[in-house]
């Protein structure tokens, strides 16, 4: 048999060898790098999380906060939101409620500010607060509308607003856009929460490439049908029927969602990951 190979002997050999440059690469991402310690980039990390009381805010809040970030959350139910941070700060995190609506830029700035005064900085901004009413458009729903668009896209224009000049200083940062696969996909009775979802990925996109300069990077997550309170926002009885009985035959638990943002997350700096598209199995649209 051949005789046994220590890699970091190849590794050390490599500083000295003639390798072509590319070949040399190659070998130090494969084999030199396996052997090192991985860090999952969460660590450390001062994390903005809006719609955090409750769903994917929430199951997000838990796994970072976890991972050792230091969590920022902002909600309107602050009842919630505060036995939220002290189930996290009991188990050795830390993290801070701040109560807010989306549709407040001066809240919102406000979330963002109380994270930097009392961590010292902002790495990650989740625009993750949403509303998903559902109805034809010949009901006239115009309350809603207004809504969805103050909660779904405004929401979203406010957090980077606030967020964007401290990661232009700071020459980094992460900003998650919380979309949905009806950002990718139109339905009755859907129009208006799919064109603020589409919204939300036009918006993400232009971001990208404006912060190029800034060394930032950008991520925005179209989940499927995922266990949130989403659905309770639909207001016609007939459809909220059908909504809520699709979510309890295929939903999948919100940590699915916050697994996706430690993906993103988690890649090195110089990996920006763009757009996460994610379905329970079972989903068909």
């Amino acid at each position: 048999m051949p005789e046994a190979v220590d890699t970091n002997d190849l590794c050390e050999h490599l500083v000295l060898s003639p390798l072509h440059e590319n070949s040399r690469r190659t070998i130090e991402t494969t084999i030199c790098r396996k052997n090192q310690p991985m860090s999952n980039n969460i660590d450390g990390k001062v994390v903005v999380i809006t719609g955090a009381s409750s769903g994917l805010g929430e199951a997000t809040a838990r796994l970072l906060s976890a991972e050792g970030a230091s969590v920022a959350l902002g909600a309107r139910r602050i009842d919630r939101l505060q036995s939220l941070v002290d189930e996290l700060t009991g188990r050795g995190g830390k993290a801070l409620a701040v109560e807010t609506d989306v549709t407040d830029y001066d809240q919102v700035k406000r979330l963002v500010d109380a994270a930097v005064q009392t961590y010292g900085r902002i790495d990650v901004l989740i625009n993750n607060a949403g509303i998903m009413p559902r109805a034809p458009l010949e009901h006239l729903k115009i309350d809603e509308w207004n809504q969805t668009i103050d909660v779904n896209i405004k929401g979203v224009l406010y957090g980077i607003a606030a967020a964007l000049p401290y990661m232009k200083e700071q020459k980094s940062g992460h900003i998650i856009n919380v979309s949905s696969v009806a950002g990718h996909k139109v339905g009755p009775e859907n129009a208006v929460y799919a064109a603020s979802k589409h919204a939300v990925r036009v918006i993400s996109e232009g971001l990208r490439q404006e912060v190029k300069p800034y060394n930032m990077r950008t991520t925005v997550i179209s989940p499927g049908a995922v266990a949130t309170e989403l659905p309770n926002a639909i207001s016609d009885p007939d459809i909220a029927e059908g909504i809520h009985k699709f979510y309890e035959e295929i939903a999948i638990p919100a940590d699915s969602f916050a697994r996706a943002v430690a993906y993103a997350m988690s890649q090195p700096e110089d990996v920006d990951v763009n757009e996460i598209l994610f379905r329970p199995t079972r989903q068909v649209v």
